[in-house]
């Protein structure tokens, strides 16, 4: 388990890499490095939400929920100059990685934060959010990801929205039925590729 990319000390030995992010309005070039979430490409889930995702809010507090190398954080970041990203994850090779990466694409409104076991109440994280991206882990196994969903999704503001990108053979459908089945609004809100972007309101 330590070598998977959702483990708070990834043993993998070191292989840098790079990957760029080409969207019509943003270019961002980021580094990558082996022990971290699809790092020798930008992962197609994550483009489809890039793609499909509505632009986020101005300003505020916005969270790049398991931000790995910092894709979907970076741009949320590009696109709203004035908010506040919230970069969290549970390794500490990628939250590096995005921190390195956000200073070089020169994004100081990004702030990399650990949440090994506190979660969203870790000291210095803003009570609400007004919008939450995720690419989530599924792979940690479904009573882990109810857990870290219902912690995190609790954190939206109100009339805020999660936009979530799960893989259909991963469990997608499954994933939006319980979203449902614990009382939140849960809509598939664009597909491609067998993958499945869910917007999730209270």
């Amino acid at each position: 388990m330590s070598s998977q990319y959702f483990a708070e000390q990834p043993t993998a030995a070191h292989r840098a890499g790079t990957v760029h992010v080409v969207l019509p309005d943003v270019h961002l070039t980021l580094a990558t490095d082996s022990g971290v979430f699809s790092a020798g490409r930008l992962d197609p889930g994550t483009r489809l939400l890039l793609d499909v995702a509505p632009p986020p809010p101005a300003d505020g507090d916005l969270l790049d929920l398991g931000c790995g190398y910092g894709p979907l954080a970076l741009v949320q970041a590009s696109r709203s100059p004035a908010a506040r990203v919230w970069a969290v994850d549970i390794n500490p090779r990628a939250l590096d990685l995005c921190a390195r990466n956000a200073a070089s694409a020169g994004l100081a409104n990004v702030r990399c934060v650990a949440v090994a076991g506190a979660g969203p109440d870790s000291p210095g994280l803003p009570a609400r959010y007004d919008l939450i991206w995720s690419n989530p882990p599924i792979r940690v196994g479904k009573p882990a990801l109810h857990g870290l969903l219902t912690a995190w999704l609790g954190r939206l503001a109100p009339g805020a929205a999660a936009y979530l990108v799960v893989q259909r053979n991963l469990g997608s459908d499954s994933l939006q039925r319980w979203l449902a089945e614990a009382g939140w609004t849960a809509s598939r809100f664009a597909a491609r590729a067998g993958y499945r972007v869910l917007e999730v309101r209270r």
